[in-house]
């Protein structure tokens, strides 16, 4: 029901410890203030954003880094980081990286897929990719008219976001309304990137959701994407578009990694277009020995 009908879901029996998520938190929030404060507040002042009269739509409140884990990490390469927190981390995503294929194992049961199939279509030629946005949320004197994040889909696959639950802002679309998502201690919320929803040709679906700047606190919210590879060939499950071919459109077949380079200049958009685009490009697809999984 989560999946068809929210594209979002909360997860408290994850079987991650809850002491290595208060470790997490606690040197995510302590790298920022020691390597990331000044430097957002050096930007604020550069682009004169204390004072703003009228809604900025081309940027957001947030100060973030990206560490990826596959198929190669670069974690060694991040010079800040320390090397407890380096550590944390490392564990901690790879508690993640086993839950989101437990998910998806999941999924396909749901689906009536047959075990594995997700994994197997995420997979390319080195495997899924895997890799955390750490962001913080400043505290915003505006955030009527500053998002800390615009609104989106996400382009990948299964996402899992674990944030702050004293500070939020995160908020779903549904029916028209923007909901909050209200953040529960040491839980695991999940969203469904757009690649679910063309394997599942929209049974499941990607959904719009932003993060809302609050003018007290500072949130933190980590978000890890277990994606496709860049090489990946996606398309509907074929079980799927069987059960369904009179009454639906088949979503668009294409490589993952074209999809992403499209989506970077389109995130904050409807995703609707970058379905219809990836269909005009569809007979450039090569199908070779890739696809075969």
């Amino acid at each position: 029901d989560a999946c068809e009908n929210w594209g979002f879901f909360e997860l408290v029996n994850h079987g991650i410890s809850h002491e290595l998520m208060d470790t997490v938190e606690k040197l995510t929030k302590e790298h920022y203030k020691k390597c990331m404060e000044q430097r957002f507040k050096e930007m604020v002042a550069s682009k004169g954003l204390e004072a703003v009269q009228s809604e900025i739509n081309d940027l957001d409140w947030e100060s973030t880094f990206f560490l990826r884990h596959l198929p190669t990490s670069n974690m060694s390469e991040i010079p800040d980081l320390e090397e407890d927190y380096r550590k944390a981390m490392k564990e901690f995503t790879a508690h993640l990286e086993k839950l989101a294929e437990l998910l998806l194992d999941l999924l396909c049961e749901n689906l009536g897929l047959e075990k594995g199939y997700l994994k197997k279509a995420f997979y390319g030629s080195q495997g899924p990719s895997f890799g955390t946005k750490v962001s913080n949320y400043p505290p915003c004197p505006q955030p009527e008219l500053i998002k800390g994040l615009r609104a989106h889909t996400d382009a990948g696959g299964i996402i899992l976001l674990f944030q702050d639950d004293k500070v939020s802002g995160l908020q779903l679309l549904k029916d028209g309304q923007w909901i909050d998502v209200p953040p529960m201690r040491h839980s695991i919320v999940i969203s469904l990137g757009d690649q679910l929803e063309v394997i599942t040709n929209g049974k499941y679906k990607g959904v719009m959701h932003r993060v809302i700047a609050q003018t007290d606190g500072n949130g933190m919210s980590l978000a890890s994407f277990y994606n496709p590879g860049s090489d990946a060939v996606i398309y509907p499950a074929p079980a799927l578009v069987e059960k369904e071919k009179e009454t639906s459109e088949v979503y668009p077949k294409f490589v993952f990694e074209d999809y992403m380079k499209l989506y970077a200049g389109l995130k904050f958009q409807a995703k609707e277009p970058r379905f219809e685009a990836m269909k005009a490009m569809e007979p450039t697809v090569n199908l070779g020995p890739i696809a075969t999984v």
